[in-house]
């Protein structure tokens, strides 16, 4: 028998080294991955300019980046979410030299990334393409930043995506019809706040998965597509955009449907009463018609409610029957009519119920008379056409057996009447009765549906101070609002522009300031002003509502911005401290309050907002007086006003630190505009204008020298404010004045100095003032020799 063939062996030390060296070239290899990623991470924490968020890593502590609480999550020792979240309240865009390619170019080295949280950052520019080479990618929020141009189509390729969220950003054209078409597993599409045009594309339809859809505040119109296969929707916001006029085909399991300011004309389905998971309504300020469906209150999950704004009619009573957990209800400015559901009135400290505006049978809540709803309801024609129809048929079969029994040249004449009405009928059918009977009805009482209409639109809007919430405009409102900038709008023109006042479609008055431009910049070079202007909200300042960007056609161009602000009727600062006969001259506790709001208004200026404004020139002309007398200050140095428009663009030198340019922060630069309010204090004191300089420097002078005469006072200090004010207030706003209009700027007190000084003095003047009403009542006050019959 033959002997088996003999494999040749591998030696034994052969094996060996290859068993030991198998694990030292994996570990090798772990650890060039475990440093690429951290130099990675370090290079992301450099492009965005070392935000305070990410202050914890350097290049010792980001060794162990899985350990990163709240910002790095590991899985398998590979990054697989990606959370950095800054602070919204002081985000400004990134420096000029910041690379938004370079930095998704550095995002893309982590493919392992399934989740990206990259909120208030100051991201700017168009979003790059290659976002897309992340195939693992299921969450994309990139939201309050300033990101502009088109989502990128690459976006596309992203099959995993299920949450895509680009809120608060700069992005502009349509709404991609590819995100239906190829994101299928999408749950979660928000594109609020950025300034998106067109339509909802009809591929959304195709989002079987989609629970949240989000496009409020943007520029979007037309019908929605039918959305009635998207039976997990379950939050559809669509405020603040141009769609109508029929109210959207849905499914029923919605837990939040807004659809306010928008153009929706048509009546409400009685298939939303089968909304059972409803918790927020909102389809204020919109043009819906017809009867209000009263079965809406008792839906069984509804809190929130608001149908105000509108034209709903309806008979309430007493005894409808609502939700026990609806916490605010708002009716306001409809056409309803009867009493109010003893449900909605009971006692309740959470519920909140508005109804002023209506025909209601109640007290309060300013109500018109019935009248006014019952022609208003007319005017809509909310008559049923088949009743309309019967009727027209009745009243001509009359006709004829009327006309059957008399003589025949009866028959004629009747015959001819008929013929007449039948045109006549015609006629008022084909007239426009909406407008005419609307006219005649609401001419009674417009002014106040107006303003309740712009007392809800505030209330309901989120914002500081009771303001709405800054946005885009777009030029067809500002339009509207002014008539196409009609002369009679026209309230002057300076330095920084044209002035017109507008009326916006709820209601509100604004102030529209418009700017030309010198030189051609497109709309990123104005990023960080717009953000910087949207953040000027103070109880003293004339805020900023919006803006708006009117282009050119050939390079898309900024030709023209459009700044709106809040509207303040009352006047100016001086007009109510002279002596004139058609105004009530303050008196010098008023006149106190009113500066100690422009020093606030100035220090908000100066430390509230990074940078802070300086330099403001400040005048007490351009102090304006709500209908409270809160003194607001209206012209302040925004740098989108700068006659420099370059300069306000570059105002960060390449290397990111601030240069001598429109933000630079020079020594005692406050102290001009502490000057500036000097001027504005010498007019309260001597209650009239000071002109000149020379006059200023005059009674600066004799302020100075007879700060401790009375005599001297008397003479300088206004008459209406002499005899009725007490000698500390006055002396101590007369000291403040005068240190504050010194030659030297290190000799001028602080801000924050002459706000605490102006607080004392009307602090002492309170107190004199209660002092003097109680002598004057006290008994023992009176003369002695007064005789006790007229005491």
């Amino acid at each position: 028998m033959d002997e088996p063939k003999r494999v040749p062996s591998t030696p034994f030390f052969l094996v060996l080294f290859f068993v030991l060296l198998s694990p030292i070239s994996c570990s090798k290899q772990f650890v060039n991955s475990h440093t690429q990623t951290a130099n990675t991470l370090l290079r992301i924490q450099q492009l965005l300019n070392f935000p305070p968020v990410l202050s914890g890593w350097n290049n010792a502590s980001i060794t162990d980046f899985c350990n990163a609480e709240n910002i790095v999550v590991c899985y398998d020792g590979k990054i697989t979410q990606l959370h950095i979240i800054g602070d919204k309240a002081s985000a400004a865009p990134l420096p000029r030299n910041f690379s938004i390619d370079s930095f998704v170019s550095s995002l893309v080295r982590l493919p392992s990334l399934k989740v990206i949280s990259l909120v208030s950052l100051g991201l700017w520019g168009s979003l790059p393409g290659n976002i897309s080479h992340l195939p693992s990618l299921e969450i994309l929020n990139m939201s309050s930043n300033f990101l502009s141009g088109v989502i990128p189509r690459e976006i596309s390729v992203m099959t995993n995506l299920q949450t895509l969220i680009l809120d608060n950003n700069m992005f502009y054209g349509n709404v991609p019809s590819w995100v239906g078409d190829q994101l299928s597993f999408l749950a979660v599409l928000s594109l609020k706040n950025n300034s998106l045009t067109g339509s909802l594309p009809d591929s959304l339809r195709n989002l079987e998965s989609l629970r949240v859809l989000a496009v409020s505040e943007n520029r979007l119109s037309g019908e929605l597509p039918d959305l009635s296969s998207l039976t997990n929707l379950q939050v559809l916001d669509l405020e603040g955009n141009r769609f109508g006029p029929r109210f959207p085909i849905l499914a029923n399991k919605l837990v939040t449907l807004v659809l306010s300011k928008n153009k929706f004309s048509s009546a409400i389905p009685n298939e939303l009463n089968s909304y059972y998971q409803l918790e927020r309504l909102d389809i204020s300020l919109n043009r819906f018609v017809g009867p209000f469906p009263a079965s809406l209150l008792s839906l069984p999950s509804l809190v929130r409610l608001n149908i105000s704004g509108n034209r709903f009619t309806g008979l309430l009573t007493k005894n409808m029957s609502c939700n026990e957990e609806l916490g605010s209800v708002d009716l306001s400015s409809n056409l309803l009519t009867g009493d109010m559901p003893s449900c909605l009135l009971s006692l309740s400290k959470n519920r909140v119920v508005q109804y002023g505006g209506n025909c209601l049978a109640a007290g309060d809540q300013n109500q018109h008379p019935y009248v006014s709803c019952r022609n208003e309801a007319l005017a809509v024609g909310i008559m049923p056409l088949k009743q309309n129809r019967r009727r027209r048929a009745a009243k001509a079969v009359l006709a004829l057996l009327i006309t059957g029994g008399i003589l025949i040249g009866m028959v004629l004449v009747g015959v001819a009447f008929l013929l007449f009405r039948r045109l006549h009928v015609k006629k008022f059918m084909k007239t426009p009765q909406t407008r005419l009977i609307k006219e005649n009805a609401s001419a009674a009482y417009a002014s106040k549906l107006i303003s309740d209409t712009r007392y809800i639109s505030q209330t309901m809007k989120s914002g500081a101070l009771g303001l709405p919430s800054y946005r885009a405009f777009s030029l067809d409102e500002l339009e509207g609002a002014t008539n196409n900038f009609h002369t009679s709008t026209f309230l002057g023109e300076g330095s920084h522009g044209q002035m017109y006042r507008g009326k916006l479609k709820d209601g509100s008055l604004v102030a529209i300031r418009c700017l030309k431009l010198k030189k051609r910049h497109t709309t990123q070079n104005f990023s960080h002003q717009i953000e910087l202007i949207s953040k000027l909200r103070h109880r003293n300042l004339v805020s900023a509502l919006g803006h708006c960007f009117e282009c050119y056609l050939d390079d898309s161009s900024v030709s023209r911005i459009f700044l709106v602000f809040e509207y303040v009727p009352n006047g100016t600062l001086r007009d109510c401290i002279s002596e004139s006969p058609a105004v009530q001259a303050l008196s010098w506790a008023q006149r106190i309050a009113a500066a100690i709001g422009v020093a606030k208004g100035i220090q908000y200026l100066h430390t509230g907002i990074v940078p802070g404004l300086f330099s403001n020139n400040l005048k007490i002309t351009d102090i304006l007086l709500d209908q409270n007398l809160v003194a607001k200050i209206s012209s302040y140095n925004l740098p989108l006003l700068a006659e420099n428009i370059g300069q306000a663009c570059t105002g960060l030198t390449s290397s990111g630190s601030r240069g001598h340019g429109l933000y630079a922060r020079r020594e005692h630069e406050d102290k001009t505009d502490v000057y500036d309010f000097g001027v504005i204090l010498l007019e309260l004191i001597v209650g009239r204008p000071v002109i000149s300089k020379n006059e200023e420097d005059t009674l600066r002078d004799q302020l100075q020298v007879n700060v401790t005469e009375d005599a001297a006072r008397g003479i300088i200090v206004n008459p209406v404010i002499s005899n009725a004010c007490s000698e500390e207030s006055l002396k101590t706003v007369i000291n403040i004045c005068s240190r504050a209009l010194s030659k030297e700027l290190a000799e001028r007190p602080s801000i924050e100095d002459v706000l605490w000084n102006l607080q004392f003095a009307a602090q002492v003047q309170e107190e004199w003032r209660t002092e003097s009403e109680s002598r004057k009542s006290s008994p023992s006050s009176r003369p002695a020799n007064l005789p006790l019959t007229l005491q």
